[in-house]
């Protein structure tokens, strides 16, 4: 059995072979953006439209649809790993099991209302389920959404860990990457990259389990390294702080990125089944996270958690397989990036931008990079700390943006436009006063989340009685 240590020279762990499948794997994903792009070309000699550039003209196919969905979904992976070093299995109830719920209402609620607007992006969708108030307040929360800080922070990390740089200058080099070939090719490249990459990622966490397994042993091996906590659901957690992370998952209900993906589908019959055998994929490879973080956990319980997993995975695998593991990590975290990167700079071009900009393929290059510069500075403001960035961002949009959408799907034409607006603006008040002022005793128990929910139903409820009183006067 192998002595793992909490520390390691990262240069002298990678062998030079490991080094030329890992630059291999990168070529081979730059390649498949070239190729994407070749293909629009050949698909449309004309200069491409905005719904080929955006949304690759509703042509998605179920492959290429699992693919960029499951890819884009993990960016977040040294966050994810980080929660299971610490928490255990806890990780697998709040960055799984929740997920997975929403992901099957969404696949067999949602797709099939949805479909029938032919909406480009959420807030279009919004404008033309409510109006367009309606849909302007969805373009700001989808764009704070979509601010890929979590992922910058994550490429930073990773090259941080390798070159010294700082975290800051880690961070900007990752972007300015990933910037230049989203940039290229639109959702088109995005999509063609993420299908490199989802086999990579996938198969490299799978890699980790199977020499960890073979290692240091199964289950009997993480219950006598590991605590007690480590195998509870909550994870030594209190019951209303576990649930929040239920409310969080539930935004995927309103995640642009579900939308594009569907809206791009070829048909809601595509959307529908690609969402449900993902799920499938997001089950095995968040066992593989959750596993690979508490194998970490139990072999190196000193290492500092952002490079636990990291760290462990360079020890444990082989020369060859370590080159591909990096890359794994490295595309679980790019394919989320430039989708995230692309998808701000959509909702700057497509639904926020004034009308003489909008719907410019070059309105759209410089809201991504608007969104790069952004993110990076979020990261800094954020000190890095990916959990706290989650927490923060999804908690606005469960709680603000959640339930008014559901509502509008329930009974539809029932919600008015400026009713929308009223109830959103109302629930982020509430959650921003919640989480800033002080709390004692139960209160301190109530997450912001919580304050939000309530009064944005509240404000569901009560906007047609002001609306009379107004009108009385």
């Amino acid at each position: 059995m192998k002595t793992l240590s909490p520390q390691i020279d990262f240069h002298q762990a990678m062998s030079s072979f490991d080094w030329t499948i890992f630059v291999a794997i990168i070529l081979i994903t730059l390649a498949s953006v070239i190729w994407g792009q070749m293909r629009m070309k050949n698909a449309d000699s004309e200069k491409a439209t905005m719904i080929d550039h955006l949304i690759m003209g509703r042509q998605l196919t179920l492959p290429l649809f699992i693919a960029t969905l499951v890819a884009t979904w993990y960016g977040g992976i040294f966050g994810v790993t980080r929660i299971s070093f610490e928490k255990g299995i806890y990780s697998f109830l709040t960055q799984g099991v929740f997920w997975y719920i929403s992901y099957i209402l969404f696949a067999l609620f949602i797709v099939k209302k949805v479909s029938s607007y032919q909406a480009v992006t959420l807030p279009d969708l919004m404008t033309k389920m409510f109006g367009p108030y309606s849909g302007k307040l969805s373009g700001y929360f989808n764009f704070f959404n979509v601010l890929p800080i979590a992922y910058v922070i994550s490429i930073g990390i990773l090259i941080q860990t390798f070159t010294g740089l700082s975290l800051l200058a880690s961070m900007s080099v990752g972007v300015f990457f990933v910037v230049l070939y989203s940039l290229w090719g639109g959702f088109r490249s995005v999509v063609f990259s993420d299908l490199i990459q989802f086999f990579v990622m996938c198969l490299a966490v799978f890699l980790v389990i199977v020499f960890s397994v073979s290692e240091f042993g199964g289950l009997s091996f993480l219950k006598e390294n590991l605590p007690a906590t480590h195998f509870s659901p909550t994870g030594g957690q209190a019951l209303s702080v576990t649930l929040v992370w239920g409310f969080i998952a539930l935004s995927t209900l309103v995640d642009p990125n579900f939308y594009q993906r569907c809206f791009a589908a070829q048909s809601p019959k595509v959307a529908k089944k690609g969402i449900l055998l993902s799920t499938l994929v997001w089950v095995c490879f968040d066992i593989c996270t959750t596993l690979g973080g508490m194998y970490a956990a139990a072999t190196i319980p000193q290492a500092e958690p952002n490079h636990a997993y990291l760290i462990y995975s360079l020890q444990v695998l082989p020369d060859g397989i370590k080159g591909f593991a990096l890359a794994g990590i490295v595309a679980t975290i790019l394919s989320t990036l430039d989708s995230y990167l692309f998808l701000a700079g959509t909702t700057i071009s497509y639904d926020l931008a004034p009308k003489r900009f909008r719907n410019r393929i070059s309105t759209q290059y410089l809201g991504t990079i608007f969104v790069a510069i952004l993110s990076i500075i979020l990261a800094v403001y954020f000190q890095g700390n990916i959990k706290t960035v989650w927490k923060t961002l999804g908690s606005y949009s469960a709680s603000c943006l959640l339930l008014p959408v559901l509502y509008g799907y329930m009974f539809p034409g029932k919600i008015k436009d400026k009713q929308f607006v009223f109830s959103c603006l109302l629930g982020v008040v509430a959650t921003s006063v919640w989480r800033n002022i002080e709390k004692a005793g139960f209160w301190a128990n109530i997450d912001e989340l919580y304050a939000g929910i309530i009064f944005t139903t509240l404000g569901i409820i009560l906007y047609p009685f002001f609306v009379r009183d107004a009108r009385q006067r």
